[in-house]
C-alpha cells in the first residue's frame, strides 16, 4: 500500500482527470455507488471510479497500478458473490457507459461495457433484429458474455458468445487492445468464456440476427401435478424445432397481472414456452401443455424486449444460486426434480428452473471455453428472498439440488450462474484442457493477477 500522503494526491488527481465521478468513504453518494444486486454482499472499497469512457478507464487502471491496489470490475453488479465490489480497493465502475450502437446494415452492434440487457434490448428491437441475452432485462452485457452467455434465444441463435466479433479492451497495464478473429486471435478465443480475467472490456460488438416475431405461452399448474406436466414439456422442447426454449419452474406466485389472484404467494409450476416465431406457432407447440389441468394461461405475441422484463427481480433481495447440467432429463430425473420443487421456500422469490440446451448451442463452435454446451437440460435453484432470518433454509435448500441431481450432470457448469464455489468448479466451467491454455493467456495479458475478483484463472 502506498503512503498516506502519496495516496492522498492520487486521488486528488484521479477526481481532476476523470470526466466521470470518483467516490471515496466519506463521500456522499458512495453508499448508493457500491450498493449490488445481492443485498448480502456489504463490501466498502477505497475507490470508486464511476468511468465515463475508455480514456477514464485507463486513467482508474493507471491508479490503481501505481498504489498497488487491487480492481473490481463494475458492469451489471449482478454476480452473486458480489465480484464487482471488493474491500479497500478500486471498482471501475462502467455503468455509465452504456451507449448501444445498431448497425442494421450489417446485422451487427457495438454496446458500450456498461450496458444492460435493456439497452441492448431496446436498441435493436426497432430494426427487427436480437441476439441472445440473458433471462433478465437488468443484467450486464459485458459479464453475461464473456461468461458465455446462455438465455431464450440460445437455441436458435446460438450462445452469447458464439455471436461475438469484437472486445475492446483495457488490460492491466493501462494498454487498450483490440481482439477479434483476426487482431489477437488468442485473446479473442480466451474471452469465449474466460470472462472478466484479461481486462476491463469497454465495448463488445455481437451478432445480430433478425427476429420479426416472438411469441410465449405461459402456464400455471399446481404444484402437485408436476412429473406429469414435466414429462410432457420435455417432449414439447425435444421434439420441437430450435426456434423453441423456454423454462419449466417452481415458485412463488408473484403479484403479477398475469397470475390469479389465488395463486399469488402461493407454490406453483410455471410451463414457459418462448417461440421465435408467430402465436400461432407456440399455440401449436403448446398443445399438449394446454391439454393438462391448468390454472392459468398466457398465450401471446411479445417484444422480446417486454419478455426479458417479465422475470426481472428487484434490486435489494438477497441472493444465492447455483446449478448443474445434465446428461439428459429422464423419468428419474424429473420425479427427483420435482420432489425438490414441491420444497421449495414460500413464500419468497426463489425459482427451481429447468432450462433446454440443444439445437444451436450444441450446434455451436466447439472450440470455446465453454463446456457446458454439450449438456442436454440445465437445473438452476435461484435462491432469492427478503428476510435474512431466511438465509439458512434458502442456501441449503440451493445445495440440497445440486447434491440430489448431481448423479446425473456432466460435470461442466455455466460460471455466470454460480457464486464463488471454489477451484474445481472454475475447472468444471472452462475445462480442465481449456484453463491451461488460459493460464497462458493470462500470463500475457495479466501476468500480476491484477483482475482477480472473477472465477479466477491464475497466470501460468
Amino acid at each position: 500500500m502506498a503512503p498516506l500522503s502519496k495516496a492522498h494526491a492520487a486521488l486528488a488527481a484521479l477526481r481532476a482527470d476523470l470526466v466521470g465521478d470518483v467516490f471515496a468513504p466519506d463521500d456522499q453518494g458512495y453508499d448508493e455507488a457500491r450498493t449490488v444486486f445481492n443485498a448480502m454482499i456489504d463490501r466498502r472499497p477505497a475507490v470508486i471510479a464511476q468511468c465515463e469512457s475508455e480514456a477514464d478507464v485507463v486513467r482508474s487502471v493507471h491508479f490503481a497500478r501505481d498504489l498497488d491496489l487491487k480492481i473490481a470490475v463494475r458492469g451489471g453488479g449482478h454476480s452473486v458473490s458480489g465480484m464487482s465490489l471488493n474491500d479497500n480497493g478500486l471498482v471501475v465502475d462502467l455503468r455509465r457507459m452504456h451507449t448501444v450502437t445498431v448497425h442494421p446494415g450489417s446485422e451487427t452492434v457495438r454496446i458500450e461495457g456498461g450496458a444492460v440487457m435493456s439497452h441492448l434490448d431496446r436498441a435493436t428491437q426497432p430494426y427487427g433484429l436480437a441476439t441472445t441475452g440473458g433471462r433478465v432485462s437488468t443484467t450486464g452485457v459485458g459479464g453475461f458474455v464473456l461468461g458465455g452467455g446462455n438465455g431464450w434465444l440460445d437455441r436458435t441463435f446460438g450462445l452469447a458468445v458464439d455471436n461475438l466479433l469484437g472486445i475492446e479492451l483495457v488490460t492491466a497495464d493501462g494498454s487498450t487492445v483490440l481482439a477479434t478473429d483476426h487482431e489477437n486471435p488468442e485473446l479473442f478465443w480466451a474471452l469465449h468464456g474466460g470472462g472478466g480475467n484479461f481486462g476491463v472490456a469497454t465495448a463488445l460488438t455481437l451478432k445480430l440476427h433478425p427476429l420479426p416475431e416472438l411469441s410465449i405461452a405461459l402456464l400455471m399448474y399446481q404444484p402437485d401435478a408436476g412429473p406429469d406436466v414435466l414429462r410432457i414439456y420435455r417432449e414439447v422442447i425435444e421434439n420441437g424445432a430450435s426456434e423453441v426454449s423456454g423454462a419449466f419452474m417452481y415458485t412463488t406466485g408473484p403479484p403479477e397481472e398475469f397470475v390469479p389472484e389465488h395463486l399469488v404467494g402461493k407454490r406453483l409450476i410455471v410451463a414457459l414456452l418462448t417461440y421465435a416465431g408467430s402465436e400461432e406457432d407456440v399455440r401449436k407447440t403448446a398443445q399438449p401443455l394446454l391439454a393438462l389441468p391448468h390454472e392459468a394461461e398466457t398465450l401471446t405475441a411479445i417484444p422480446y424486449a417486454d419478455l426479458q422484463c417479465m422475470l426481472d427481480n428487484p434490486p435489494g433481495m438477497r441472493n444465492y444460486w447455483s446449478a448443474e447440467f445434465l446428461t439428459g432429463l429422464p423419468d428419474e430425473v424429473v420425479d427427483v426434480f420435482c420432489a425438490l420443487g414441491r420444497s421449495v421456500p414460500v413464500p419468497t422469490g426463489t425459482q427451481h428452473m429447468l432450462f433446454p440446451q440443444g439445437g444451436a448451442i450444441a450446434s455451436g463452435p466447439a472450440r470455446f471455453p465453454v463446456p457446458f454446451r454439450d449438456a442436454l437440460w440445465g437445473v438452476h435453484p435461484f435462491g432469492i428472498w427478503e428476510d435474512q432470518a431466511d438465509d439458512e433454509r434458502c442456501v441449503q435448500w440451493v445445495k440440497k439440488v445440486r447434491e440430489e441431481v448431481r448423479p446425473w450432470s456432466t460435470g461442466a457448469v455455466y460460471l455466470n450462474f454460480i457464486g464463488d464455489e471454489g477451484g474445481d468448479r472454475v475447472v468444471a466451467g472452462l475445462g480442465a484442457e481449456n484453463l491451461r491454455r488460459l493460464s497462458a493467456v493470462k500470463a500475457e495479458y495479466d501476468p500480476d493477477n491484477v483482475f482477480r475478483f472473477n472465477h479466477n484463472i491464475r497466470p501460468a
